[in-house]
């Protein structure tokens, strides 16, 4: 079943003291592309996301987002920047003394200067926090491919639909073609009748005309075209693999077969039949744009 571009996902999970979300939203694009926003101090989890991610989804400009929370403090430690610190009280001392200020700090004040107190934490284990993320983001990739093929089933019953529609106006063109060759027919007989009486008419004369004109105007081979074409297009609406780009190869070959059909064609009829399909095409095209 064919998917769509667009879609969404969201998974939240506590894991090992890490409550981890992980949002994943996609709009249509030509090519893959990816790009992430991630806590600065996970960004060795970028490159995995990223090549997850991409082994699920081949189209569409994605975005995840990624957030990591740390329940368990216990492997913080936080240290005296003693260097730092003795820097202030010194500079503290000496506005007091140069300008006869009361010295009325205390720790507490010192530790709210900026980086005077220092938050350390254990070093993460890399792998396995990857691990807990991999499984939060699978679980996000699951809501988020099964949107695209709820839209991907929207799209499919659309295009079909418009499929057959166009293949409903091949047949009135199919049976139209022919009877458009005897009104020529007929018209020739009775514009030669009128620019030259009752005279016996060059019957052969008349019979390469008509040919001539049968020739010009024939499309059976551009409906032959145009039905396998639509019969192709509904095998590709079935395929389980991404299949928009070829998609969109096969509905400019609908068009050209559809634009042929109107220049040879020399009937109002078929003319406006053909406007129909080229506006069926052009609805169909706009939908294969968002088609992984």
């Amino acid at each position: 079943m064919i998917k769509s571009m667009t879609g969404f996902g969201r998974a939240v999970k506590e894991i090992d003291g890490y409550v981890i979300t992980v949002e994943i939203k996609s709009v249509n694009h030509r090519y893959f592309e990816f790009s992430s926003r991630i806590p600065r101090q996970y960004g060795f989890i970028e490159d995995k996301l990223k090549s997850y991610v991409s082994s699920k989804v081949s189209r569409g400009k994605v975005d995840c987002f990624v957030s990591i929370e740390a329940l368990n403090t216990e492997a913080a430690e936080v240290v005296v920047n003693n260097t730092l610190a003795s820097a202030y009280v010194k500079a503290l001392k000496e506005l007091e003394d140069n300008y006869e200020l009361k010295g009325d700090y205390g720790a507490s004040t010192i530790s709210r200067f900026p980086d005077v107190l220092v938050v350390k934490k254990a070093e993460e284990d890399e792998d396995k926090l990857w691990s807990y993320v991999k499984d939060v983001c699978s679980e996000a990739i699951d809501k988020f491919i099964d949107m695209r093929l709820i839209e991907g089933a929207k799209m499919h019953d659309d295009i079909f639909g418009r499929g057959q529609f166009i293949l409903e106006n091949v047949s009135f063109i199919e049976e139209r073609s022919p009877e458009t060759v005897k009104e020529y027919n007929d018209k020739l007989i009775e514009r030669v009748h009128e620019l030259i009486g009752d005279v016996s008419l060059d019957k052969a004369r008349i019979i390469q005309e008509v040919a001539i004109y049968a020739d010009k105007v024939a499309v059976a081979e551009e409906t032959v075209r145009l039905r396998s074409h639509i019969d192709q297009l509904n095998t590709f609406l079935e395929a389980d693999e991404p299949i928009g780009r070829k998609m969109d190869f096969l509905v400019q070959e609908i068009n050209r077969e559809t634009n042929t059909i109107g220049s040879k064609a020399n009937d109002v009829e078929i003319a406006r039949k053909v406007v129909d399909i080229k506006a069926e095409v052009e609805k169909i095209r706009e939908q294969i744009q968002n088609i992984e």
